[in-house]
């Protein structure tokens, strides 16, 4: 018996692998795609059109210099279908319930008890580890695991940018925006009196990711 075609399953891997990029990353060209996937640019066309006719991704053409104008490529909204939705419309469903049941400061009182067994969750996953960056590199890793997509960057003045490329609870924090205030204080009471923590970049205002400026106090 003649073994399977390979191909049909790397076609899709290479696909998801674009979409994750993208998500990641924002905009890119199909050639710096290429480089940070290790196939080649005209594969990566092959894809990405393929993806576009599927209105799952879309470009915006920019100047290059002399040469020929670059196409950046970005995720549709269409796409979000690929990545972790937290169940999105249950979860704004509870939340009308609960504020029609109980009002406003029912839901505060909800929200509340979620940020403290969030702070015990993170606390434990962080554990003694001894620098804001093997903090942060926790709280990344235990966030990925939750669909946030998160990750670390380090700035040259010594500062961290705490980046989250996906939210799995968007829909239900346009329902109720106390979910993001209450998450930026989880990571204040997280990472410790001695950094501050601050929203650099917010979905909920257009942005394509959420992102938090963390840094040693002085």
């Amino acid at each position: 018996m003649a073994d399977p075609d390979p191909r049909p399953l790397e076609k899709t891997r290479t696909r998801r692998a674009v979409l994750d990029l993208l998500k990641q990353e924002g905009s890119l060209t199909a050639r710096a795609m290429a480089t940070r996937l290790g196939v080649s640019a005209m594969a990566i066309r092959q894809h990405l059109y393929e993806l576009a006719d599927e209105t799952l991704v879309e470009y915006e053409t920019n100047p290059a210099g002399r040469g020929r104008p670059s196409k950046h490529w970005r995720l549709t909204p269409a796409a979000d279908r690929f990545f972790p939705d937290g169940h999105a419309d249950l979860t704004t469903d509870l939340i009308r319930a609960m504020r029609a049941t109980f009002g406003e400061d029912g839901v505060d009182r909800m929200l509340a008890v979620r940020a403290d067994e969030q702070v015990r969750d993170y606390a434990a996953a962080i554990g003694d580890a001894p620098t804001i960056r093997t903090r942060l590199d926790a709280l990344a890793e235990a966030r990925t695991h939750e669909g946030y997509m998160a990750a670390v960057q380090e700035d040259a003045d010594g500062s961290y940018l705490f980046v989250e490329n996906h939210c799995p609870i968007c829909v239900a924090a346009r329902a109720c925006s106390g979910l993001c205030r209450a998450e930026l204080d989880v990571f204040r009471r997280v990472l410790g009196d001695e950094v501050s923590v601050d929203r650099t970049d917010h979905l909920l205002t257009g942005a394509r990711r959420c992102a938090y400026r963390v840094k040693a106090k002085s």
